[in-house]
């Protein structure tokens, strides 16, 4: 099935990307760079569970200014998982901090959703950065959110992807039905074209996980965790993208979380829910260009 037409191609076809790897935090991590490598400012951004560093790809095409980095999350796109480690917080935030200290030292540190939450515990354990944006952060329990019933059905639906017999497992995990239920609950957007340009981008990204132990652990971190437990460690000026209608964490949760930083600013966006960089990557991309601005000098 030929992939849906992007809505940032245009944008996107004028930056220079390029694919390399690196040995880091015990596997060979595949990142992609984005622009120029003069550029003035790097971000080093951390995906989301279940997908890979396409799916940042809109905010990069309304920052050109900028030198991204972005690495396949271990086990996850092309990179493996770690070996002989279980995937939890530590070893990503471990895996991460490596990542930055060979490729990206010096870099603002970006996570969406659980990249937020990966960011957060790298830069609290002594990832040193000198901004930190979180964008969809996990600022509240997912079991507790506007959607803790399908978050529990989900950690069902993991569990039983882990027990029945490895085929039939890896398919239920890969079932395209499944990712489009997934998919339908997170777009907010009544554009049809985006939604249809959105279930396309889950279809083709959202199961290019390694197997599915590495996918279960991975998952059982996500829900675990957020990054209420490391805010109040970290020094960094901090920006957090919000969206009024996340169903994952709720935009009172997000007003809170805020008060927990050292330096902390909110930025909310209404009418979006927890795909704000698929849907509303230019608002997203303004707040991050603001929040990186040079003293006395102009944003990317």
């Amino acid at each position: 099935m030929p992939a849906v037409p992007s809505y940032y191609a245009d944008q996107l076809d004028r930056i220079p990307v390029a694919r390399r790897a690196v040995d880091a935090g015990g596997t060979q991590t595949a990142y992609w760079t984005y622009g120029s490598d003069d550029a003035a400012v790097t971000i080093l951004a951390v995906h989301g569970f279940r997908g890979d560093h396409h799916g940042l790809e809109p905010v990069v095409a309304h920052l050109p200014g900028v030198r991204w980095i972005m690495p396949d999350l271990p086990g996850f796109g092309e990179t493996p998982p770690i070996a002989g480690r279980a995937h939890d917080i530590d070893a990503y935030a471990a895996w991460l901090a490596e990542v930055a200290a060979r490729i990206a030292p010096g870099a603002i540190v970006l996570g969406h959703s659980f990249g937020s939450i990966v960011a957060a515990a790298a830069v609290a354990r002594g990832l040193a950065t000198p901004k930190l944006i979180l964008v969809n952060p996990i600022g509240a329990p997912a079991l507790a959110g506007p959607r803790g019933l399908l978050t529990r059905l989900a950690v069902l639906y993991y569990r039983l992807g882990a027990w029945l017999p490895e085929r039939l497992g890896t398919w239920l995990l890969r079932t395209r039905l499944i990712v489009r239920v997934m998919s339908a609950a997170m777009a907010k957007t009544r554009d049809k074209a985006l939604r249809r340009w959105i279930h396309d981008q889950h279809d083709r990204f959202f199961s290019l996980f390694s197997d599915r132990e590495t996918l279960r652990q991975a998952f059982v971190a996500s829900v675990s965790h957020d990054v209420r437990a490391f805010a109040a460690e970290i020094r960094s000026p901090t920006l957090l993208v919000a969206a009024v209608q996340d169903d994952i964490t709720p935009i009172e949760a997000e007003r809170t979380l805020v008060t927990l930083f050292e330096q902390a600013e909110l930025v909310e966006i209404d009418d979006v829910g927890h795909l704000i960089h698929y849907e509303r990557p230019s608002e997203a991309a303004a707040a991050i260009s603001r929040f990186i601005e040079p003293r006395g000098g102009r944003a990317p």
